[in-house]
C-alpha cells in the first residue's frame, strides 16, 4: 500500500496497543514515519513492541502503562501531553466484549464494558481534544464495530456500548470538523485477535465465522493509510456494511431472512 506522507514525524496515541489491531496500528504508523505513543496495561508486551519498532524503523515509540477503566489510568493522557509536548492524533482502540444472553449477562461485566468501550473513549477525547484544537489540526479515530450498526443476539452489552460510541463519534465529528480536526469511525466485523479469548471462551462464534474474519494487519494498514485525510467511516468487510444499510431500511425482513446468521454466537 502507498505510504502516507502526512504521517512523517506525527505523534499519535494508540490505546490497547499491546496486541492485535493496536499493535499493528503502532507498527504501520512507525513504518510510515510517524511516532506511535503506545498505551496499554501490559508492560512486557508494550516493551517488546517498542523494541520491534526501534529495530525495524529506528524510531523511538514511547510506551505508557495504564488501566483506562480507572480514574488514575485516565490521567495518562495528561501525562502524555506533558511529556511528549505535541500530539497530532488519538486512536481509541482499547475495548472488549462478552457474548452472553441478556438473562445470563452480569451487570458488573456490562458496566466494565461501558467503562472501557464508552467512558474511557469520551474521557480520552475530552483530555486530548483541547490540545488538538489549540494546534487547529489533528485526527481522532475511534475503533467501533459493525455491532454498533447491526446488533445480534448474545451481544446486548457489547452492541449497545458500540451503538453509544458510534453516536458519540458522529456528534464529535460535527462539532470539531469545522475547526480543523478529522474524526473517523472504524466499523469492523470479526477480526482475528485475542478479543475472542474473553468474548467467546468456548470458541463457538470463532468456529462459525472463521472464514469471514478480518486480518488485524489489513485493518491497521487501511486505517493508517487514511490518517490525516478527511474520512467519515471505514467499514470492513464491505458486504457487512451493505447488510447494515439494508437492516436500516427493512429490519424485520433482515432479522427473518438472516436469523441463522445472526445466531452464530
Amino acid at each position: 500500500m502507498k505510504m502516507n506522507r502526512f504521517l512523517k514525524h506525527k505523534k499519535i496515541i494508540i490505546t490497547g496497543a499491546s496486541s492485535g489491531i493496536g499493535e499493528r496500528l503502532s507498527w504501520h504508523i512507525a513504518k510510515n514515519g510517524g511516532i506511535p505513543i503506545m498505551v496499554a496495561r501490559s508492560y512486557e508486551k508494550l516493551r517488546q513492541n517498542q523494541v520491534n519498532i526501534q529495530q525495524a524503523f529506528h524510531i523511538h515509540a514511547p510506551i505508557y502503562i495504564s488501566d483506562l477503566c480507572s480514574e488514575e489510568g485516565q490521567a495518562v493522557f495528561k501525562e502524555i501531553i506533558q511529556q511528549e509536548t505535541s500530539i497530532d492524533g488519538l486512536l481509541n482502540n482499547a475495548g472488549f466484549g462478552l457474548f452472553e444472553s441478556i438473562l445470563d449477562a452480569d451487570m458488573v461485566d456490562i458496566r466494565n464494558m461501558y467503562e472501557l468501550n464508552v467512558f474511557a473513549v469520551m474521557q480520552a477525547v475530552q483530555t486530548v481534544l483541547p490540545h488538538l484544537l489549540h494546534n487547529q489540526a489533528g485526527h481522532i479515530v475511534n475503533i467501533v464495530s459493525q455491532a454498533g450498526k447491526l446488533a445480534t443476539p448474545k451481544s446486548s452489552g457489547y452492541a449497545s456500548s458500540k451503538h453509544a460510541i458510534l453516536g458519540y463519534t458522529n456528534v464529535l465529528r460535527q462539532e470539531v470538523s469545522p475547526l480543523g480536526i478529522h474524526v473517523t469511525a472504524v466499523n469492523l466485523g470479526p477480526v482475528a485477535t485475542n478479543f475472542f479469548t474473553k468474548a467467546d471462551p468456548n470458541g463457538t462464534y470463532v468456529e462459525n465465522v472463521q472464514k469471514y474474519m478480518l486480518d488485524a494487519n489489513d485493518v491497521a494498514e487501511k486505517v493508517v493509510a487514511t490518517l490525516f485525510h478527511r474520512k467519515r467511516e471505514i467499514n470492513m468487510p464491505w458486504w457487512m456494511e451493505i447488510g447494515s444499510k439494508l437492516y436500516q431500511i427493512a429490519p424485520t425482513l433482515m432479522e427473518t431472512v438472516l436469523k441463522r446468521q445472526f445466531n452464530k454466537k
